[in-house]
């Protein structure tokens, strides 16, 4: 940790470069705050582009609230060649010649949309017994993948011209654009790749909302700090429950409270003075603390 490094805590939407991996991106940007803790919630590959939320100090312990968020990608695919990979990075394995109109494009991408299932591409960071797929194709060994249920909510064709097109997509987690750009292909039957992608949305989140590196290092450290969204705002599909200051007191201990109150069993945010205080499980009119603020959890040792 740097000598100046300082406490921060909230989300910064942060506008990813090409070329870039996710954890050096968010490294750049841990510097650039003098943060001391930061993480992001959610990986884009070095030639991916967009938005990555980067969440600092307290944030960071909610930061899997966007893990199960639907994601917004723009993808531009090249039709009529495929690669190892399924992008651009990989070597060509195949060419054949594109005759396809701009209706025949719409049709395919129309029967993509609902549950599909996908096969996880080789060059992924997925696990397989505690590595990462890309170790294994890096030693030239491939290893069995099983097929994964996804959801296309939608997708759209923004533009087609001959051989390269781009579409729209929102997705469910844990959908591979590349594998969504490869299927594409196989069903024009010429084959495709991803040439690039961006993505444009997680859950609530927009990219147009999102800051660059430029912008973010022509600022004052004040400026850059009035950047940051407030660390609930990750948790804005939960229900809200305010507890006075002695129920605070006894959640802060880890006590369960019984509360009465007309909300629905699952996990609620919790307030208490008008002030977010952490998240906490409902059950039965029972309440249980599932994770605080620090700053809360100290206030009552």
């Amino acid at each position: 940790m740097a000598r100046n490094a300082r406490p921060l805590d909230g989300v910064l939407l942060f506008d990813k470069p090409l070329d870039l991996s996710s954890n050096t991106a968010l490294q750049k940007v841990r510097r650039l705050f003098q943060a001391e803790k930061a993480g992001h919630t959610g990986t884009l590959d070095p030639l991916a582009t967009g938005l990555l939320p980067v969440c600092f100090g307290e944030a960071t312990k909610f930061s899997n609230a966007l893990l199960n968020s639907d994601k917004t990608y723009r993808a531009l695919v090249r039709l009529g060649q495929t690669t190892t990979t399924g992008d651009a990075e990989g070597e060509i394995t195949g060419e054949c010649e594109v005759k396809l109109d701009e209706s025949q494009v719409r049709l395919a991408l129309l029967g993509f949309v609902g549950a599909i299932n996908q096969v996880p591409p080789m060059h992924s960071a997925l696990k397989h017994q505690g590595k990462p797929l890309y170790e294994y194709i890096r030693k030239g060994e491939t290893v069995e993948r099983a097929s994964r249920s996804v959801i296309i909510h939608e997708i759209t064709l923004e533009r087609f011209a001959g051989d390269e097109m781009e579409f729209s997509v929102r997705c469910s987690k844990g959908t591979y654009v590349r594998t969504l750009a490869e299927d594409i292909g196989k069903a024009l039957g010429c084959g495709a790749h991803l040439r690039g992608l961006r993505r444009t949305a997680i859950g609530r989140f927009h990219l147009e909302d999102a800051y660059s590196w430029p912008a973010l290092e022509a600022m004052t450290m004040a400026e850059r700090d009035a950047c940051l969204l407030s660390v609930d705002c990750l948790l804005q599909g939960l229900p809200v429950l305010d507890l006075d200051e002695v129920q605070v007191t006894r959640i802060a201990q880890g006590q369960r409270l019984a509360i009465d109150c007309a909300l629905p069993d699952g996990k609620v945010r919790l307030y208490g003075a008008g002030r977010f205080i952490g998240v906490a499980d409902l059950a039965g009119r029972r309440l249980a603390p599932e994770r605080l603020l620090s700053s809360v959890a100290k206030s009552a040792a």
